[in-house]
């Protein structure tokens, strides 16, 4: 036996694998993985039901909007409390630069807080913000409006613009690798879309910030674009590969609404978004039926095989989004050129999108001639129509995204299922119950104080969508 009198330093206790603390850049990363549950996880997949994406062969209570009462406590105590806590360090003079500048980590710490609070507070209105992640501080937060929330966003995200070094990197980052450039086109292009969910609210306000936004510098082309990658390993795969592969569910359709606008037009995307059914042909399933039917499956087409895979990504804001965004904002006389601009950049809009989905693997003439046939080409008289429903296709699969643009400009028409929650598609997300009971005098503020009216559920409206 050997023995020795001189103490172990503390460090011989900690478990590697278990640490106590983390760094900043640990902390965001961990936000980070939160990102995918944006557009589908297994807790979170009303979004794809809402814009009428997908059917289902099976449990259709989703898609006929049974849940009323939503909850947000994950998105608290998951990737802002993360972030919060990087803000914390920074506060008190703790945040490491082993991995990069404090300012590039409190840029990116912004750019991620405002991201999901946007996607939040779209689906729920007001939200607990200001008094909100302060622990034991403070149990029972306030309610912030969605107007409040939205000031701050737009300011923060202005901060993280001006404030962060483009030319430096940071460690452990893993969407851009740490490239700052990357992050600041994709802070100010959130702004952008930002802006134009003000257009029928605030429309000179949202000019204002929309062309703040597009002088700061956006998304430029593809290679710009916000995506989630999935990797080929349990821990962090794509969840339709989860549904369909690991769990054997064949539950999910493209919806009859999406294929009959996309087949008459011969869409590139169709495809990608769809796999022909044993028929060969691609077909969609009516939306919302009171009961699933196991039977509809050979005759119809399931999510597409290439969405499906293990490591397929996630988009979450892209170069097409910022196009149509510009294409719409020239039509609604936000920037100049009027018409000419808009059709410039809806047409770019289009064939971006279809070089995105279809992985740069259709011809320029098979582009041209989509977007030059007479149902797709632009038309001054319908401009904002059209506009919407390609951005509506576009848009697959990021259901909120969509649902928020679908509520702001009222296209695609779309019809709600037949009995389906009085016959309405819903324009908001119920509280979580639970707050009804823990934060009630906070609670009942926030629903007496919906801009327009109305109950907690699926019909009272956010401040932005103005009837």
């Amino acid at each position: 036996m050997v023995s020795c009198s001189k103490k172990f330093d503390d460090s011989y206790y900690i478990d590697p694998n278990n640490p106590s603390t983390a760094t900043g850049m640990q902390l965001l990363a961990n936000a980070e993985f939160f990102l995918s549950g944006t557009s589908a996880n297994t807790a979170n997949q009303m979004g794809v039901h809402y814009p009428q994406y997908l059917s289902l062969t099976t449990y259709t209570d989703n898609s006929r909007y049974i849940s009323t009462n939503l909850n947000f406590e994950s998105w608290y105590k998951g990737p802002l409390k993360n972030i919060q806590e990087v803000k914390d360090k920074a506060r008190n003079g703790k945040l490491s630069e082993s991995e990069g500048s404090a300012v590039n980590q409190i840029a990116l710490a912004n750019i991620l807080e405002s991201y999901f609070m946007l996607h939040m507070t779209d689906r729920w209105g007001d939200l607990p913000y200001s008094d909100a992640l302060k622990g034991s501080q403070n149990r029972l937060p306030k309610y912030d409006t969605q107007k409040e929330i939205y000031t701050s966003l737009f300011k923060q995200l202005k901060e993280a613009s001006a404030n962060l070094d483009p030319n430096a990197t940071l460690k452990n980052e893993i969407i851009f690798n740490g490239n700052m450039s990357k992050w600041k086109k994709v802070g100010n292009s959130i702004r952008l879309l930002m802006a134009l969910r003000l257009s029928k609210v605030d429309a000179t306000w949202g000019k204002q910030e929309f062309v703040s936004a597009l002088a700061d510098g956006v998304m430029a082309s593809n290679t710009d674009n916000f995506a989630y990658p999935h990797l080929a390993e349990k821990d962090h795969e794509n969840f339709w590969y989860n549904s369909f592969t690991r769990l054997e569910r064949q539950w999910f359709a493209l919806s009859k609404p999406l294929v009959d606008y996309m087949k008459p037009k011969n869409d590139p995307r169709l495809p990608i978004y769809g796999d022909k059914n044993q028929s060969g042909e691609y077909v969609g399933l009516e939306y919302g039926k009171a009961a699933g039917n196991s039977g509809d499956i050979p005759g119809i087409s399931l999510l597409g095989a290439k969405l499906r895979q293990q490591n397929s990504p996630v988009n979450l804001v892209t170069y097409p989004q910022v196009l149509f965004a510009m294409a719409e904002a020239a039509k609604l006389g936000w920037i100049s050129g009027g018409d000419a601009v808009a059709e410039t950049n809806y047409k770019n809009a289009i064939k971006e999108s279809i070089n995105l989905w279809t992985a740069n693997a259709t011809s320029a003439s098979a582009i041209d001639a989509y977007i030059n046939q007479p149902a797709v080409a632009y038309s001054a008289a319908t401009a904002i129509q059209q506009i919407a429903e390609q951005r509506w296709i576009h848009l697959f699969l990021n259901g909120y995204e969509a649902w928020a643009e679908w509520r702001r400009t009222g296209f695609p028409v779309l019809t709600a299922p037949a009995g389906a929650n009085g016959n309405l598609i819903p324009r908001r997300e119920g509280y979580p119950t639970q707050e009804a009971s823990n934060n009630t005098v906070n609670y009942n503020a926030a629903v007496a104080a919906f801009p327009y009216g109305g109950a907690d559920g699926l019909n009272a409206r956010v401040w932005w969508d103005k009837p």
